[in-house]
Order: C-alpha cells, then sequence, then structure tokens
C-alpha cells in the first residue's frame, strides 16, 4: 500500500482522548477530494489532525474552508503551517458550536475523517443543521457505515431508516488500518451522502423515531415482544403485524402502520 504522505511535525503529542488517527494513504485523500465538486465550494472540516486534508483541500479550488479542530497543539500548527487566507480555523469541540455559523456561507461541503467514537453525536449535529449541508464525504467506522446503509438483514436497524429517510448515501472506499497512524484495529470507509431535498414531514416526528428505536430494542424478537414496554397499545396495531420482526419490515411499511396509530388515537 502506497502511502507517500510526510510524517505528521514533530512537537504535538498524539492524544489519545481526541480519536486522533492521522491518515497517510495518499490514494484515499484523493477519493475523498474527488467524489464530490469542489470549485467555489465553502467546504468545512471536523478534526484537521496534523492537517494531511487541510492542505489537499486547500490545493483545490475552493472558495473557502473552515476548520473545526479540539487540540489547540495542532490547530494552531495547521493553520500556521498553511498560510492560505481562504482557511479559517476554529479552535474548540465541534459538538458545542451553533452551526448557524454556517448560514451566510451556505451551502458547504463537508470532507472529514470523524472520531469513531463521536460518529453519532456528530451525524445527530448534521441532520440538525442539514439544510446547510448539501452534500459530504465521511470517513468512519466499516461496521458503522455498513449499518446506515442496510436496507434488510443482519445490521438493518434505526440507524438505517433514521439516516436513510434524511440522506442518500453511497459506500466509497474500504480503508485498511495500515493507512493511518497510529493503526486503528478495525477498518474504516469513505461514505459520500447527499442531503434530501423536500422530504415528507413525519406526523409527531420525534415520537415515530422513538416508535422505531422500541421496535429495533431486540432486533430478533417480534414486535409484539418489543413493544410490550413501549407506551403504544398493542390493540392499535394489526395482529399480523404484532408476529413480525422489525427486520421484516421498510420504511413505507412503518410510516403506514404509525400513521394508523395515529388516526386511531386521534379518534378516540
Amino acid at each position: 500500500m502506497k502511502k507517500n504522505i510526510k510524517p505528521f511535525s514533530d512537537g504535538v503529542p498524539l492524544k489519545k482522548q481526541y480519536g486522533q488517527n492521522f491518515l497517510r494513504d495518499r490514494k484515499v485523500l484523493m477519493d475523498i477530494l474527488l467524489a464530490t465538486d469542489l470549485k467555489k465550494a465553502s467546504v468545512f472540516e471536523i478534526g484537521c489532525g496534523d492537517g494531511a486534508l487541510t492542505r489537499e483541500i486547500l490545493h483545490q479550488p475552493v472558495e473557502r474552508l473552515w476548520v473545526f479542530e479540539i487540540d489547540p497543539a495542532w490547530a494552531t500548527k495547521v493553520e500556521e503551517e498553511c498560510h492560505d487566507k481562504r482557511l479559517v480555523m476554529h479552535q474548540g469541540d465541534f459538538l458545542e458550536v451553533d452551526l448557524e455559523i454556517l448560514k451566510p456561507f451556505a451551502p458547504w461541503r463537508l470532507l472529514a475523517n470523524l472520531p469513531y467514537h463521536l460518529t453519532f453525536p456528530i451525524l445527530r449535529k448534521l441532520h440538525a443543521f442539514r439544510h446547510y449541508i448539501p452534500e459530504g464525504v465521511i470517513m468512519i467506522q466499516e461496521e458503522v457505515a455498513q449499518k446506515i446503509t442496510k436496507s434488510r438483514g443482519r445490521g438493518y436497524g434505526y440507524v438505517s431508516l433514521f439516516y436513510q429517510y434524511y440522506f442518500d448515501w453511497q459506500l466509497l472506499t474500504k480503508v485498511h488500518p495500515d493507512s493511518f497512524f497510529p493503526a486503528p484495529k478495525i477498518f474504516s470507509r469513505l461514505l459520500h451522502f447527499k442531503t434530501k431535498q423536500n422530504v415528507q414531514p413525519i406526523v409527531e416526528e420525534e415520537q415515530f423515531w422513538k416508535f422505531i428505536d422500541s421496535c429495533f430494542s431486540q432486533p430478533r424478537r417480534t414486535l409484539r415482544n418489543n413493544l410490550l414496554q413501549s407506551h403504544i397499545s398493542l390493540d392499535l396495531i394489526p395482529e399480523e403485524l404484532l408476529g413480525l420482526r422489525a427486520q421484516q419490515m421498510n420504511m413505507a411499511n412503518f410510516l403506514e402502520l404509525w400513521l394508523a396509530i395515529h388516526t386511531k388515537v386521534v379518534s378516540k
């Protein structure tokens, strides 16, 4: 495997609490850049680390690049070494940032190697501000990427339904642990996403997703067994559905069932 990116800068220690695994494989970097149109784009990156991806983005015809980096040492070093007026460094915890700051320069493209332990908190935040982010490419754990894109079978569940309802996903390059330093113990995956436009609203949306979560609480069990502990009355659900496992149903099935439940509750 060709890993021809220079070693990261000396003098800045790695910090395990930030999940720092720095990408060293230039081919994977190119796969990230080629997966979306960056011409005159507003781009933001979450976690620049030693700046390998940051530098490559700045070699592209982007309009601006905002970087969110929690480690002050790397934030300072990368900003000083890049010397590019298009780069704006935001030092701090991305999860604490009010992403309304993206509004003046929207739409944005996201390019990021996400820390594994923060993947879902970051994805939920991106979901909340998806109207500013029509497209992006992220690197995440292979197992998580498979769950997000599943449409049936093992691993298909709440995560699949939730993120597929609001985004279109495409599996890209599978990334070997040796592409990083230090090497993680698992494979990673590049994922391209596009935010869906004009998503149909769901009646009592927050409650619907709690309902979905309950349906998949133990995937091998039937809906009847999973919903016994929920606030949903089993009398509202047709008997033939109660005997199914949630993994046997798709999003259209769940939306139809939810609408029927809601209609019966309202009519009482």
